[in-house]
């Protein structure tokens, strides 16, 4: 988190929340029988204008992609398609079809709306923050973002148990990959800070805090068990939290090295807030797998995030989100002014030296749905419009893990395919307003369908 840490409540409370938020909605039952009403029948052939190749930007016309949810099992010319029995035809023929996006750094529980208020964590149980993310998931899945890395809550696992309410079909939303809870220093990037010293959290809200190696291993053993999809660490200080210095080194190299080895243990990978270049080496040295923000990356830094295959994850868009919210302290948005421009620095020379780089937004410092507002940043800042959209694809997928499934429409991955009329690759502004939006072959928008 470039800014603000967002932990989530207590497994068991953020479930029974999620679940009462279906009953609020309409019913458990309802709802369950809306979401079946959103999947079309197997099979299902989608019939693309154009079908985007985001390995190599080439435009195929005339394609249809043939899914038999969850998965796609087929790419076959127009020309040449012999609808199955029962198929439905999803017609898209004025479209451009690419892969679902995917966002590698947002916080579903917390949101941008009104005005910034500190003590907000401290305000809302976890029942309202689950409540709360309910809409944040389906606006990001309408935007066109089938898949997230959820890296922080304030309340611990509230995350997880939003992925869960999604996966069980009680919630619309995308294929979420939680953190459970922020690792972090006491007082650190992570923490909820700003109160009176005799004053002491509930566990929930402090559950990732942890000051030396052994305390690390105990607390991301715990998160891991309690159903976290990847680990968040902490390394420097952040700009949207009080009094905390993001040019300054948090954890040690030994903490965080501490981390990687219990997440490798347990198969899951390591997302490292990083501003300051200290923490950015001492993280890139104790093996996690990307840096987040990375915001006064200096050349020697850079240099090890590429022989060591560390993924960058800038948040460009949000700086602009930041500065023109006047509700945020003048420290943050002081912090913020020196932390944007080096970024943006950083970032160039991170693309003339091939440091793998994957999309992320920090949303909620940006509204949740605005996802897509980020890759004409990421076009301002010297990308082309391929390479931006390949840091939400292919790049994202590598950075998870999951490029046997997601990334690319090809046979054997998910189902999970976006559309946009016209041209991204000429204008990738078009996918501000995406228009088409599939996950594991169920259609949740189709605005073509209405004219």
């Amino acid at each position: 988190m470039r800014t603000r840490a967002t932990h989530g409540g207590l497994l068991h409370l953020g479930v029974n929340a999620l679940l009462l938020a279906a009953v609020i909605l309409g019913g458990v039952s309802a709802m369950a029988q809306e979401q079946a009403q959103a999947k079309p029948p197997t099979p299902v052939a989608v019939r693309c204008g154009w079908l985007l190749d985001v390995r190599t930007g080439k435009l195929a016309a005339g394609q249809v992609i043939v899914v038999e949810p969850p998965k796609i099992t087929a790419i076959i010319p127009a020309s040449a398609y012999q609808p199955a029995a029962g198929a439905t035809l999803v017609d898209l023929s004025k479209a451009t079809c690419l892969p679902g996006l995917m966002d590698m750094h947002t916080h579903l529980i917390d949101g941008a709306d009104g005005e910034y208020d500190p003590a907000r964590p401290l305000r809302r149980t976890g029942a309202q923050m689950a409540l709360g993310a309910i809409p944040h998931a389906k606006a990001t899945l309408l935007a066109g973002f089938t898949t997230v890395r959820d890296v922080g809550t304030f309340r611990a696992f509230v995350d997880v148990a939003l992925r869960d309410a999604v996966d069980a079909g009680i919630v619309s939303g995308p294929h979420i990959v939680p953190a459970g809870a922020y690792v972090t220093i006491s007082g650190g990037a992570g923490a909820l800070t700003g109160y009176a010293p005799d004053i002491e959290l509930p566990l929930e809200l402090r559950y990732g805090v942890a000051d030396g190696p052994d305390k690390v291993r105990e607390r991301v053993r715990e998160i891991i068990r309690h159903g976290a999809g990847v680990i968040k660490v902490l390394a420097t200080g952040a700009v949207l939290t009080r009094h905390s210095q993001p040019g300054s080194q948090e954890f040690t190299e030994e903490e965080l090295r501490a981390a990687v080895e219990e997440a490798n243990k347990a198969g899951l990978r390591v997302a490292c807030h990083a501003h300051a270049p200290a923490g950015i080496k001492a993280a890139v040295r104790a093996g996690v797998n990307s840096i987040e923000h990375g915001s006064f990356l200096d050349e020697e830094a850079m240099q090890m995030m590429k022989q060591h295959g560390t993924f960058l994850v800038p948040d460009l868009y949000d700086d602009e989100v930041i500065l023109a919210n006047m509700s945020y302290p003048a420290e943050y948005r002081e912090k913020e002014k020196a932390a944007g421009e080096r970024q943006r620095e950083g970032v160039r020379r991170a693309l003339q030296l091939n440091v793998k780089i994957a999309f992320g937004t920090d949303a909620a410092v940006i509204p949740h749905g605005d996802n897509g507002k980020q890759f004409n940043s990421y076009v301002k800042l010297g990308m082309s419009p391929l390479f931006a959209i390949q840091t939400a694809t292919i790049n994202a997928a590598e950075l998870l893990g999951w490029s046997d499934r997601v990334g690319a429409i090809e046979p054997g991955k998910l189902a999970d395919v976006i559309a946009v009329e016209g041209d991204p690759l000429k204008n990738v502004r078009l996918l501000e307003n995406v228009q088409f939006v599939m996950k594991d072959g169920a259609v949740y928008k189709n605005t073509f369908a209405a004219r």
